[in-house]
């Protein structure tokens, strides 16, 4: 298929635009660091057949699932990104993910990427442990702060300890501690909720829903208040 010269210039604005922002992210946000290049997937693992990168972004591929994870491994930290969802998008955030499994249970959690207009538009009904910001099936998030479909959001996560705080679109949504959980959604129990590290990553849900400046900054360890070992992969977290 041939591409026209005004979508090789929009192309190569959008990558123009990914340096320029890649170039000025540690002076503008010390400690973060970039977890994706703009370019391929490099630097992660898991269902890379299901992603794909668009002018800069990363996209999950219309009817895609599965999920895809840092080579590299974390215990506390805060990460910062952007997200656009598609109509009744879904998504999710995997947080110390091992792995495998489903990120939502052999992970610490998923913080669920979802449309506020999921039930309008599916005519399905959720439990608010399931919509956008939730820690999913344990802690529900507020509502209501997302732009339109189609409009970049932007979210941020701090992980420490046991605790979970999102921010979206400048509006603290979920500020948490699973420690303190004791009901589950379906009464299904989450055995990875205590894991005290692992990858970050993205889970998709057969929507294209896109994502771009993502990066990540270690926090030292609630536990121990030191920096976490750097270097460590994904296949030995816990």
């Amino acid at each position: 298929m041939k591409v026209s010269p005004a979508r090789r210039a929009v192309g190569r604005l959008a990558l123009a635009g990914f340096w320029l922002a890649t170039s000025v992210l540690d002076a503008a946000e010390p400690g973060f660091v970039s977890l994706f290049n703009g370019r391929d997937l490099a630097g992660w693992r898991g269902a890379l057949e299901s992603y794909e990168v668009v002018e800069g972004t990363l996209v999950c591929r219309e009817g895609a699932t599965g999920v895809i994870y840092t080579e590299e491994v974390f215990e506390d930290f805060v990460v910062r990104l952007e997200f656009r969802l598609s109509p009744a998008g879904n998504n999710g955030l995997a947080l110390r993910y091992p792995g495998e499994g489903d990120p939502a249970y052999s992970g610490m959690t998923e913080i669920q990427i979802l449309g506020d207009d999921y039930e309008q538009v599916t005519g399905n009904r959720i439990d608010p442990r399931q919509a956008h910001g939730s820690a999913y099936g344990m802690i529900a998030a507020k509502r209501g702060h997302q732009r339109p479909v189609g409009q970049w959001n932007s979210q941020e996560v701090t992980v420490l300890g046991s605790t979970i705080r999102v921010v979206l679109n400048g509006v603290v949504i979920l500020d948490g501690d699973l420690a303190e959980v004791t009901s589950f959604l379906a009464d299904r129990a989450h055995p990875g909720k205590d894991r005290t590290s692992g990858a970050f990553g993205l889970a998709g849900h057969r929507d294209p829903v896109a994502f771009r400046d993502i990066r990540i900054k270690r926090l030292p360890s609630a536990a121990e208040g030191a920096a976490p070992a750097v270097g460590t992969r994904a296949g030995n977290a816990n």
